[in-house]
Order: structure tokens, then C-alpha cells, then sequence
């Protein structure tokens, strides 16, 4: 069973139709006996930081003790992170490093918005069948900086982490739900991790 932890976003919809696509069913839940025992688990995210770790705060201790393969999208992914200039607020502290408003970063249209590339710097079971510079659909203000985690890089003024990887947690800056072929590649690929 694959479980959506709920209270982080509204894209919950296109996940679900998404993974029915796959002929996967989803639960979304908020019951921590639920999310223990689920095959896999998606941590969406579609609003703020602030209001994210606020809806999250019963599972902020769960979330990072995971041991099945678990999946942030957008927002979830950088919940991932230590801390996040947005709403000034510690995060989950899965990965390294803190997450920063692109207006320090670039002259460019904020949000980032639409179709972009990813740039792969190191393979992963994750990225099969994705052929290197694949375009994702993106919408988010603030990013994610290239560490050690990073597993694929897409650029918008300056590179920032667009796939990130630590043990059992993933992470996708773009919308794999709303990314066509390549979107649903991706989440084929995180459903076939054990």
C-alpha cells in the first residue's frame, strides 16, 4: 500500500490519478500506524514551509525514522532539508543544508515556472529509463542548494538541486504527477524500490 502523508499540499489528486495510471492505489493519511506499515510513502507539498511543518507536527518525528522508500515532492522535498528560509523555520533534517528564496539567486521571473531540464550528475536506480536533460514541470520559489545528495541539477539563474538522494529518502523538486512520460518513469521507478 502506498500511503500520502496528509496536510502538506493540494496536489493530491494529480498524485492519486497519477499512480492509478500505474495501476497503483493510494491512501492519504495522517495515522502514523498507517504510514509505518505502507510499502512506500509519498510526502507531497504544495504551499509553505511554515504551514507545511505546522499540519506535519504529530509526524515530524515519524517521517525521518522511514525505513520503506519515501518520496517529496516540490515542498516535500525540501522539507527534507534542515531548515528553510521560508517562514525562517527548522525542518525535518533528513539531508544537509538549508533552503533559499531564488531572488537572492537570480534576475529571472519568480516563480520558477514550467517545463526545464535536469542535468544528471550521478546514476541512480531512481532516474532508470531517464534519459539525461529530460524536462520536468516546476513550480516553486525556493530551492534546494548541490551537495553530496544531489543526484540531478536543473538551472534557473544558477543550478539548485532538482533530485535528491539519502538512504531510503528521495526527493523531486518538480512535479513527477504533472511531467507526462518522463514524470510517470519516475514515479514507476520509485514504486519498483524495495
Amino acid at each position: 500500500m502506498i500511503a500520502i502523508i496528509e496536510g502538506c499540499g493540494t496536489n493530491i489528486a494529480s498524485i492519486q490519478f497519477a499512480l492509478e495510471r500505474l495501476g497503483k492505489k493510494s491512501l492519504l493519511t495522517s495515522d502514523a500506524k498507517i504510514i509505518r506499515s505502507a510499502s512506500h510513502v509519498i510526502l507531497p507539498g504544495v504551499g509553505t514551509a511554515k504551514n507545511a511543518m505546522t499540519q506535519l507536527q504529530k509526524l515530524a518525528a515519524l517521517i525521518p525514522q522511514l525505513t520503506q522508500p519515501v518520496l517529496g515532492i516540490c515542498l516535500g522535498m525540501q522539507l527534507f532539508y534542515e531548515f528553510s528560509e521560508e517562514g525562517k523555520i527548522e525542518t525535518l533534517k533528513i539531508i544537509s543544508g538549508k533552503i533559499s528564496s531564488f531572488k537572492k539567486n537570480t534576475s529571472l521571473p519568480i516563480p520558477h515556472m514550467g517545463w526545464n531540464q535536469l542535468e544528471i550528475k550521478q546514476p541512480n536506480p531512481l532516474l532508470k529509463n531517464i534519459p539525461d536533460n529530460s524536462y520536468f514541470y516546476y513550480v516553486h520559489s525556493y530551492s534546494a542548494p548541490v551537495n553530496e545528495n544531489t543526484i540531478a541539477v536543473t538551472k534557473y539563474g544558477k543550478p539548485f538541486s532538482a533530485i535528491v538522494n539519502n538512504k531510503n529518502f528521495y526527493g523531486v523538486q518538480f512535479h513527477p504527477e504533472r511531467s507526462g512520460k518522463t514524470g510517470e518513469q519516475l514515479l514507476k521507478n520509485f514504486l519498483e524500490l524495495a
